[in-house]
């Protein structure tokens, strides 16, 4: 063993004054994500489910199509995309939240986290690699949910919305649901490192997507309009659209910019908490 480590290891100071690159720190992450059994089966069971409900709300949709509202049918021709995104979407939203902040959050509640910064103590790189780990993963369940939604949708939305892949906008608004996930589980990732406990910043980012924006969506005037248009969800979940509908104030980038931006600015209020606070 000794003879091992010896050739292994590098000697003096060398030794000593190297630091773990970024892509050892993200297969660390990777590691942590992977050995929690919990996590995997979470992503796969958000897969499953989604698919499961996206089918099962379509088809209902379908069988009561002679009884919908005229307006309400017009949109879903206009945008058949978004209506099959959307009927499994809220699921997966929530899933991802909730992951979201377990990937900070659930550290910091055992303590773990003090072990990755004493092995690393840049503490901005660790909250790059988790984060970027984390994107990526949710990114890759994203797109498998997105693109396994719109196939089993569009069959069943053929005789009353038909809808294929080369329309235009709908390779936009497929991926761009698998982006907007992404997005939205570093945004819930940004929520745990700032609040550094778990229920609270469940509480916290489930209060956004359930109950602040669809109450913004009641205030009176131009004004709440525009409040409501802006909110993180709101304005990401504008990628999934396949076209625009009547009185959207974003375009689908736009929003998904808007998100970006929500996002980018609750990293960087963690990466300042990060610095100046004890873990």
């Amino acid at each position: 063993m000794s003879a091992t480590t010896a050739s292994y290891a590098p000697s003096g100071s060398a030794a000593e004054g190297r630091k773990p690159g970024f892509g050892s720190l993200m297969l660390s992450e990777w590691t942590k994500i992977r050995s929690v059994r919990s996590t995997v089966w979470s992503l796969a069971i958000l897969v499953v489910f989604t698919l499961v409900f996206t089918a099962l709300f379509l088809k209902m949709g379908i069988a009561n199509w002679d009884k919908t509202d005229p307006a309400q049918q017009a949109e879903m021709r206009l945008d058949p995309t978004g209506t099959i995104l959307g009927s499994g979407i809220l699921l997966s939203q929530l899933a991802v939240c909730v992951l979201g902040v377990m990937a900070i959050a659930s550290e910091y509640s055992t303590g773990m986290i003090r072990s990755s910064l004493l092995a690393v103590p840049r503490r901005v790189p660790v909250l790059a690699a988790k984060g970027a780990v984390f994107a990526l993963l949710v990114l890759a369940a994203g797109e498998l949910t997105s693109f396994g939604s719109f196939f089993i949708g569009a069959p069943i939305m053929d005789d009353k919305a038909p809808v294929a892949i080369g329309d235009p906008g709908v390779l936009r608004a497929v991926v761009g649901c698998g982006v907007y996930l992404a997005l939205l589980g570093l945004f819930a990732l940004a929520v745990g490192a700032i609040v550094r406990h778990t229920a609270a910043s469940i509480t916290v980012v489930i209060g956004f997507v359930l109950v602040i924006t669809p109450m913004a969506g009641l205030l009176p005037g131009g004004a709440g309009e525009r409040i409501h248009a802006w909110l993180p969800t709101q304005a990401g979940f504008m990628i999934t659209q396949q076209a625009s509908r009547s009185g959207d104030l974003l375009g689908p980038w736009e929003g998904l910019g808007v998100l970006a931006l929500w996002t980018a600015a609750l990293l960087a209020v963690a990466v300042v908490q990060l610095r100046r606070r004890d873990a």
